[in-house]
């Protein structure tokens, strides 16, 4: 017999969907204020978020906090090419910089460079020593090119949801 893989989404009713959307603005809320959005009873309610993250829908609780309010105000978006493309190589790299603080998202992309890093730092001297250190001291770093970033006009870490605006 052919099974289907579930769809992503299929296990998710309308109610499942409306917690997900309010925990997206705002998941230090109590269990009994999110019912109250949701429209549903607190055991429900809380019945419902540790399904959600039993499945992995909810991945991680945190708070977004403000670097520049912190003295990370310089974000740097980095192009990094590998001379040498192997699997082994790449995973190489990549753990190697994975540990790094300052390094905040990290993309293998294709068509282009290997990866794509966003980096939130104090200032352009610990750019430098950060660049040097992890990038530019590697033999199998090819091309590091980066972008400064000068002005923010959005920061977004909310997903669309179906049915929801």
């Amino acid at each position: 017999m052919n099974q289907t893989p579930p769809r992503p989404l299929d296990d998710l009713d309308d109610l499942d969907l409306r917690i997900l959307d309010i925990l997206q603005n705002d998941a230090a809320l109590t269990n009994q204020e999110l019912a109250q959005k949701v429209h549903a009873s607190p055991p429900t309610c809380f019945r419902r978020v540790r399904r959600l993250r039993s499945l992995g829908y909810i991945a991680r609780e945190v708070a977004i906090l403000a670097p520049e309010k912190l003295g990370a105000g310089l974000t740097a978006i980095v192009e990094i090419s590998l001379d040498v493309q192997t699997a082994e190589e790449l995973d190489a790299f990549e753990g190697d910089i994975l540990n790094e603080p300052a390094i905040q998202q990290v993309y293998r992309v294709s068509t282009g460079p290997d990866f794509i890093l966003i980096l939130q730092l104090p200032d352009m001297p610990a750019y430098h020593t950060l660049a040097h250190r992890l990038f530019t001291s590697k033999k199998n770093v090819r091309n590091v090119r980066t972008f400064f970033a000068v002005h923010r006009s959005k920061f977004e870490t909310r997903l669309p949801l179906p049915g929801r605006p």
